[in-house]
């Protein structure tokens, strides 16, 4: 059901990847190749259409159920989940879907949440997180997911912002939570994933023992909203895009299938904290729409000892994560492992460099497959399986995505010319894409320029469709994979009584690709201070304030900042100046 609705949306001129259908769709259940097959003809047709209703809970997640029970599933677990204590979790389709309708009554009924109502979780890596996100699929209820570094200031904003009627939190956060609930009028429930209780909040492991199973997934529309995640931007405080049902629920069926190289064989291994949209992508939709296995490794910091002894211990078939930190991994000696079931490699969130790409292949033997996207769109591009790689390369357009590079005024530029990177959405916007920034009109309308969607990202495109990153057209700081908007640092230095001016850019770092710089012109009290123990109170002070990925690692103290006859802090002088442009 999934690939035949997906099919019917690619446009022609994307069938590079097609040789036939069988081919297309090898190693997925025979059962749903057929059907895929007697609805090819509608791909030169280029009929757009979609289901008027769809959940993905009840059409794939409950489908690969029976299929399971039925004996037309390899003998895989849908989720794997290990902490570096010895302890496990493993669940068949069959039990996620009986734990995830527990969970949907516990939001139904204790937590008293409807349709269309807003949930924040504020959860680290625990298989708790995956059951309450398909657990509001099945309710219809709006999940947000949030980072577990989330100060209270940033829980504050998100709760005021979005209206959320129950938040969902462990022990260590709870605490910021109830902090900021004086002014959280919305706010209805408080559920705690804890192993004891605390009063004014819900248990989930208690009400666990004792609610039903027995719960009829609500009828959702294709384009009703399913999630929301707040992004940074160059001004302001972050933004909340909706993404709907289907615009991730079945999005993700071309990237799952051929970046990510998925089967129903398959254990797919992504690092991303559960706070960033790469969890969605590759730890919920792009794996369980093919029917693979998500394994999930409680990770609270990243090691590359940890990662190198994972591959080797467990049969992970696919590993995805972010470019540093295949940087940091190709710097570990890897001599010592054998990865034996590791076959497909991919990566995103940042640019990869070459030479990364290069020592991995060297290491492992294994091509690393770089794919781009952002939170308002599944894969943009992306290097499929079967493709020639050109390092350095974000790959080609990944259907049902019309990729160009455009200039300012909307005109598609020639190969090889600089340009905004933008996805066609005239006459038809593509159904993958984000429905709007919620409560902001203004923003959505901006993101469009003529017939495109306009990604913020600059690059260009060879003759032969392949992309290539330059650089983001906005301030947004890319480090690690963690966006970062200037706004957001410069408002909590400006909190310091030694800061009477700021601004923050990205600055070049060999491992992180990028690093937030801060310059800063000090209040007078503090100019003879010393500047060394001045940079550290400072780099504290931020960490305290808000979400500590965030602090500035460079900090340069100057007397004035660039800026423009009207006044406003020219960001870009100073970029161009860290970069050497």
């Amino acid at each position: 059901f999934i690939m035949r609705t997906f099919i019917k949306s690619w446009i022609p001129q994307r069938l590079w990847i097609l040789r036939s259908p069988c081919r297309l769709f090898h190693g997925c259940n025979r059962l749903l190749t057929s059907q895929i097959i007697s609805y090819y003809d509608s791909i030169n047709q280029c009929k757009k259409e979609l289901p008027k209703y769809f959940n993905f809970a009840n059409d794939v997640l409950d489908e690969w159920s029976q299929l399971e029970k039925d004996g037309r599933r390899p003998a895989n677990p849908a989720f794997w989940w290990v902490n570096g204590e010895g302890e496990e979790v493993k669940w068949s389709f069959e039990e996620l879907g009986f734990l995830s309708r527990k969970a949907a009554n516990i939001l139904s009924e204790a937590c008293g949440l409807q349709r269309g109502d807003k949930v924040i979780a504020i959860l680290p890596r625990v298989p708790e997180w995956w059951l309450l996100s398909v657990a509001c699929i099945r309710t219809g209820i709006v999940f947000i997911p949030g980072t577990s570094q989330l100060t209270a200031k940033d829980i504050l904003y998100r709760l005021q912002a979005s209206k959320a009627k129950c938040v969902i939190t462990n022990d260590t956060l709870a605490p910021a939570v109830e902090s900021v609930m004086p002014d959280c009028q919305f706010l209805k429930s408080k559920l705690i994933v804890a192993k004891g209780s605390r009063d004014g909040w819900l248990n989930l492991k208690e009400l666990f023992a004792v609610t039903s199973a027995d719960h009829k997934c609500v009828k959702t529309r294709s384009q009703d909203p399913m999630l929301i995640y707040f992004t940074s931007g160059s001004t302001g405080s972050p933004k909340m895009v909706v993404q709907s049902h289907s615009s991730y629920g079945i999005g993700f069926a071309t990237s799952g299938r051929y970046w990510m190289n998925l089967t129903p064989s398959d254990i797919m291994w992504n690092t991303s904290d559960t706070g960033w949209v790469k969890s969605a992508w590759s730890s919920v939709f792009a794996p369980w729409i093919c029917g693979s296995c998500v394994f999930v490794h409680n990770m609270p910091q990243f090691k590359p000892t940890v990662i190198a002894e994972t591959l080797s211990r467990y049969p992970i078939t696919a590993f995805c994560t972010a470019p540093t930190a295949y940087c940091m991994l190709v710097q570990h000696d890897l001599s010592s492992y054998k990865f034996t079931s590791l076959k497909h490699c991919v990566s995103g969130g940042e640019p990869l460099n070459p030479e990364v790409m290069a020592k991995w292949k060297i290491q492992t033997g294994l091509d690393i497959y770089e794919g781009y996207g952002q939170t308002e769109t599944v894969t943009i591009c992306a290097n499929m399986k079967g493709m020639e790689i050109k390092p350095g390369s974000l790959g080609k357009a990944v259907p049902p995505y019309d990729v160009q590079i455009i200039d300012d005024h909307g005109a598609i530029l020639p190969a090889r010319e600089e340009g905004n990177i933008a996805v066609r959405v005239q006459p038809t916007r593509p159904f993958c894409l984000f429905s709007e920034y919620l409560d902001n009109p203004e923003k959505t309308a901006a993101s469009v320029c003529g017939n495109f969607y306009v990604t913020g990202d600059r690059g260009i495109m060879d003759e032969e469709g392949y992309v290539w990153f330059v650089g983001r057209a906005d301030d947004i700081i890319n480090s690690s994979g963690y966006r970062i908007g200037p706004f957001e640092v410069e408002s909590a230095l400006i909190q310091h009584p030694a800061v009477s001016e700021s601004a923050v850019v990205s600055s070049p770092d060999p491992i992180r690709g990028e690093v937030v710089k801060a310059f800063i012109v000090l209040a007078p009290a503090f100019v003879s201070h010393d500047p060394e123990k001045l940079t550290h109170e400072l780099q504290q002070h931020v960490k305290k304030v808000t979400a500590p990925y965030k602090y500035p690692r460079k900090v340069e103290f100057v007397q004035a900042l660039p800026k423009t006859a009207t006044g406003k802090i020219q960001r870009k002088v100073l970029r161009n100046k860290e970069w050497g442009r």
